[in-house]
């Protein structure tokens, strides 16, 4: 998984910003991203696509990259933000912060020269390579998934004790039908995405009437 790395470093690109997000698809919560910096030739084992892992092994790598790596940054954009600009324009804003927030162990700021992207092409002057499921492709975009999805299941750990109702710790935001079925009897909390909940609401609403007219 280092072959697209590789040949960037050997052209002498020396800080490859590697970037994923998470949490694109949820009801609630934040995007994520993350903008990870690895070492040149470091491959860490068991590192691939965050989907693909348990959360037990997630968390493990999580430790893992975070002392292997060169730099990590995190970007967020919360759901006001979502709603407000959209998740598409609101998960770009969240990669570019990841990249501006990439500080190395010492709590030092890194600049990349290069930045491999899942997916997503950025508005900025670092030249970029846009990789179609480039968890699955690149090293250094696997990591920054692990790293991202770690930091949004706790963030939705964490709210979950705010919101016990939605079982977010379970669901972490994503449309499960307990989630969906927890929509319906609560309606939304501060954290969902209203824009995301227009098709679930209108069931609720015309549930609502249902009952009223049969009363």
């Amino acid at each position: 998984m280092l072959e697209i790395e590789q040949e960037l470093w050997d052209k002498g690109y020396k800080y490859l910003a590697c970037i994923d997000e998470v949490g694109r698809g949820c009801l609630a919560g934040s995007v994520v991203a993350c903008a990870v910096v690895m070492p040149p030739g470091i491959l860490i084992e068991g590192v691939k696509d965050s989907k693909q892992l348990t959360p037990k092994k997630r968390e493990k790598l999580f430790d893992i990259i975070k002392e292997t790596a060169v730099a990590v940054g995190i970007g967020e954009m919360d759901c006001k933000t979502v709603d407000s600009i959209n998740i598409k324009r609101a998960t770009k804003l969240a990669m570019i912060q990841a990249v501006e927030n990439l500080r190395d162990t010492d709590g030092n700021k890194v600049t990349p020269d290069y930045l491999l992207i899942d997916a997503e092409k950025l508005d900025v002057e670092i030249p970029q390579l846009n990789i179609i499921k480039g968890d699955a492709k690149c090293h250094g975009i696997a990591a920054a998934s692990i790293i991202a999805k770690v930091t949004r299941d706790r963030q939705m750990d964490e709210i979950d004790k705010l919101y016990p109702e939605y079982k977010f710790a379970k669901n972490k935001g994503y449309g499960t039908k307990e989630h969906i079925n927890a929509l319906l009897e609560y309606g939304p909390c501060e954290i969902h995405r209203k824009t995301f909940l227009k098709k679930i609401m209108n069931r609720q609403e015309q549930l609502r009437l249902f009952s009223y007219a049969s009363e």
